[in-house]
């Protein structure tokens, strides 16, 4: 009884510790992890907020740059850090389009990630070269089935957003496009104003400046709202496409470790910044829209894309990497 009672009490001293150190979090500085290179949406999105979240919790965050293998190399760095609240992790749909198109990944979002708040989404557009007699969505996919493979469509990149959501399109529709992979959404961009390829479902900050000055049409904006900065464009669904739905989302993560009671605290600080009339301002002038919101709301939104993002992996036939 004596070994059992020391024990107990020992237990409950080595509590304390931790109890204090969850009820003065935070400390210290917090790390944020960005899985891409300075300058993109993710980054963008990041530092946008840091400053406003960080005096919100009473330190400094931190942007830690950890480009590599379409995120994966951040999201593996973010995973295995210690589970204490100081290591965070801006993730983006990526996250939902890696479980599906790699084979083997060293960690699992949905097993080893605590989803915080999702911060911010930005909409796509599919845009077409100004010569292209399809000016929208109805008449490209008139022209397509009309053409079938001859139309030529640009992506990103192998396995990125704008070639995922444009294969979920062509199977929505039942058409053939041919596929032009690029390094990225700005040579992707630059290929179409040179008329090398027909489309490009391009995020609105790289096709905005190209669909205001009429060099590119902009054919169908991809979200379940019109956007105010391009209100004539309608959205996919509108067009005739009931269902379509492609946002870049962006979103705070931690280490599922990580204690509730942190967590419930980054969650609420995070929610009341980015709810804020000029943080929403600050991201509308960068394209994005500020969506912050539960815990639980996030985690059924990653599950929910990645079981989207897998099955158009597999109808499309899109091979493993």
């Amino acid at each position: 009884m004596f070994k059992h009672s020391a024990i107990v009490v020992a237990a409950l001293f080595a509590a304390i510790p931790a109890a204090q150190a969850q009820s003065s979090y935070p400390e210290r500085p917090i790390r944020m992890i960005v899985p891409f290179a300075p300058g993109g949406g993710s980054d963008i999105s990041a530092r946008t907020m840091t400053d406003a979240f960080g005096e919100a919790l009473g330190t400094t965050i931190v942007v830690d740059n950890r480009p590599g293998a379409g995120s994966t190399l951040g999201a593996d760095i973010a995973s295995k850090a210690s589970p204490d609240g100081y290591t965070l992790f801006l993730g983006n749909i990526s996250l939902a389009f890696n479980a599906a198109l790699y084979k083997k990944l060293p960690f699992n979002a949905i097993r080893d990630f605590a989803p915080i708040s999702l911060a911010t989404e930005q909409p796509n557009i599919i845009v077409a070269h100004s010569s292209l007699p399809a000016k929208t969505l109805q008449e490209f996919v008139a022209l397509a089935k009309s053409q079938p493979g001859k139309l030529t469509y640009a992506s990103a990149g192998l396995g990125s957003g704008t070639h995922l959501a444009m294969e979920m399109l062509m199977m929505s529709q039942n058409i053939k496009l041919i596929h032009v992979p690029y390094k990225g959404t700005g040579p992707a961009i630059t290929a179409l104003l040179g008329n090398e390829t027909n489309a490009f479902m391009s995020t609105f900050a790289s096709a905005l400046p190209h669909v205001k000055s009429g060099r590119l049409s902009g054919i169908a904006v991809t979200t379940k709202t019109r956007s105010p900065v391009l209100p004539d464009v309608p959205t996919v669904e509108q067009s005739g496409v009931p269902g379509f739905e492609y946002a870049t989302w962006y979103g705070i993560l931690t280490q599922s470790a990580v204690p509730k009671s942190i967590i419930e605290k980054l969650n609420k600080t995070i929610v009341s910044v980015m709810s804020k009339p000029e943080m929403k301002q600050r991201y509308e002038r960068q394209g994005m829209q500020a969506i912050p919101g539960t815990s639980a709301e996030f985690v059924k939104h990653l599950r929910s894309e990645t079981d989207k993002w897998a099955k158009v992996v597999r109808e499309a036939k899109i091979p493993q990497q």
